[in-house]
């Protein structure tokens, strides 16, 4: 199964793909994802036309980088006596990286929508209420995420920023006020145009999760306005607290 590391940071993700920015390196990867085995460097240098040493550098570079994976192995069909040492070789990374500008998070959204449509099957029950369920399910998951960044901190300015920080991570681009937080974009822009109902009712549905698993005192309400989310946090008045 791909790992998806939703943890890791734009920057960061940027720079493993930068890495490809290099021509050798890339022509390297380039080859190596499109053999049917794991590749040694010198069957590697040999297909991009370099030196093995050159070969090498690239090619632990890209494993540094998380877009190779390596092993110690033999050449398919090579074995028994004579047949070598076993050699370092190389293959695609089971790590996934996306980065697109604005940010988007389609596969949060096939997450919750995959999690509904199970629950659904197996309970017969309608796809709106599995829908409503599941985003707020994952939603929670993302207040224990913004309770890891708060520590023992608990302060309401504590929590905004904690909670700013985990929209951050997956693209919302949070504008903090004093008692509320704006979201200057969708992370998911295009799904949201095509079905603006569901897909906006699952984003309030997932927020909401997310303030109700990290005890925030801030609710989440749907504001549409064009070139934003169609979700604004905003504190609790003090008699629903």
């Amino acid at each position: 199964m791909p790992h998806v590391d939703e943890g890791e940071g734009f920057d960061q993700q940027v720079d493993r793909l930068a890495t490809l920015g290099e021509p050798i390196r890339r022509a390297l990867y380039r080859y190596v994802i499109t053999q049917p085995d794991a590749v040694g460097r010198e069957q590697a240098a040999e297909g991009v036309g370099v030196a093995p040493h050159v070969a090498k550098f690239h090619l632990d570079r890209l494993e540094t980088d998380g877009l190779l994976e390596s092993e110690y192995s033999r050449p398919p069909g090579r074995s028994g006596p004579g047949a070598g040492r076993p050699a370092k070789r190389y293959r695609r990374s089971v790590r996934e990286l996306s980065v697109s500008l604005p940010e988007r998070h389609y596969e949060l959204a096939g997450r919750v929508m995959a999690r509904a449509i199970t629950a659904a099957t197996a309970s017969a029950s309608p796809i709106a209420e599995a829908l409503h369920e599941a985003a707020a399910v994952e939603g929670r998951e993302l207040g224990d995420r913004v309770n890891a960044r708060l520590g023992r901190g608990r302060g309401p300015a504590a929590c905004g920023r904690a909670i700013a920080g985990v929209l951050a991570d997956f693209g919302y681009e949070p504008r903090t006020a004093d008692d509320s937080i704006a979201l200057a974009n969708c992370p998911f822009h295009a799904l949201a145009r095509e079905h603006t109902d569901l897909v906006c009712g699952m984003n309030l549905d997932l927020l909401s999760g997310m303030l109700d698993g990290c005890d925030s005192g801030m609710r989440a309400r749907l504001d549409p306005a064009p070139g934003r989310c169609c979700v604004t946090l905003e504190r609790r008045p003090s008699d629903e607290l």
